[in-house]
C-alpha cells in the first residue's frame, strides 16, 4: 500500500519547499554512501544528533541537522515519500517561508523528544521522520476529512482507492516501526538509528505549531474547494 497523492484542488502555490528538502535529503544520503566507514562515522558525529552532547549543551544545531540524515534507503524513501504526498497542502496552507521554518521546528521539537527520554546515550540519531510526523499531524488538523489516493497490490492485481488521511498516517506509523527494526543492524556499525520519542515528539509539535502558521484565508480556500468536488460530484450521481 503506497501513497501517491491527495486532493489538490484549491492548490495555488507549487510545492518548492517541499521539493527542494526532497532533493536534499536524497543528495546528502548519496554523500553518506560515497563516504568510507571511517569517514561516515566522523560525518554523523558532527551533523546527526548526539544525545548526550545535546543535552550537555554543545552542538544544538544538530537537533535539525540530523532531519538531513537516513540510515538506509527504506528509511530515506518512506519519509520522502510522505513528505512528496502531505507536504505540499501544508505548504500552499502556510505559504513557502512559514512552512520551512515549520518543518525545521518540528525537526528540532522531535530531536530533542530523544534527549529528553535518553540524555546519555552517544547513539546518533538520523532522520527525517519526526519532521515528517510533524507535516502529518498539522495535515490531519488542517484537512480531518483529506482523503489520500493510494496504490493497492493485490497478488498480481494492482489498483488505486482514495482512503482517509487518518488510515494511511496509521499505516505511517507502522512503517517506522519496520524502518526501526531494520536500522538494528545500522546502529551496530554506528551508522545512526531511529528514535521512536522523535516521531512523538514531532507529532506534538505539529499539533501545537500549526495553529500559530497557518494561513486562515488560504485554508478556507483549500476547505472550500474540496467541498465544492464533493457537492459536485454528489449532484452529479443524483442525476
Amino acid at each position: 500500500m503506497l501513497p501517491i497523492s491527495d486532493d489538490n484542488r484549491g492548490r495555488s502555490r507549487q510545492p518548492i519547499v517541499t521539493w527542494v528538502l526532497i532533493a536534499v535529503n536524497i543528495l546528502i544520503y548519496a554523500y553518506q554512501w560515497t563516504l568510507d566507514d571511517r569517514n561516515l562515522l566522523n560525518f554523523l558525529d558532527q551533523w546527526a544528533t548526539v544525545p548526550v552532547e545535546v543535552s550537555s549543551g554543545q552542538a544544538l544545531f544538530t537537533l535539525v541537522t540530523c532531519a538531513f540524515l537516513h540510515g538506509s534507503w527504506f528509511h530515506l524513501g518512506s519519509n520522502m515519500l510522505f513528505l512528496w504526498v502531505f507536504g505540499d497542502n501544508v505548504e500552499d496552507v502556510m505559504g513557502h517561508a512559514k512552512y520551512i521554518i515549520f518543518y525545521l521546528l518540528t525537526a528540532a521539537g522531535a530531536s530533542y523528544a530523544q534527549v529528553l527520554i535518553d540524555p546519555d546515550s552517544r547513539i546518533p540519531l538520523v532522520g527525517a521522520s519526526g519532521a515528517v510526523s510533524g507535516l502529518l499531524a498539522a495535515y490531519i488538523i488542517l484537512f480531518p476529512h483529506g482523503k489520500i489516493q493510494t496504490l493497492i497490490f493485490l497478488g498480481i492485481f494492482v489498483t488505486t482507492i482514495m482512503i482517509p488521511a487518518w488510515v494511511m498516517i496509521g499505516y505511517w506509523i507502522v512503517i517506522q516501526v519496520i524502518s526501526g527494526v531494520g536500522s538494528l543492524s545500522m546502529i551496530d556499525e554506528q551508522t545512526g538509528g531511529v528514535a521512536f520519542f522523535a516521531h512523538i515528539g514531532g507529532f506534538v509539535a505539529g499539533l501545537v505549531l500549526v495553529w500559530f502558521f497557518r494561513d486562515r484565508r488560504r485554508l478556507e480556500e483549500q476547505r472550500e474547494a474540496r467541498r465544492g468536488f464533493v457537492e459536485d460530484r454528489r449532484w452529479g450521481m443524483s442525476r
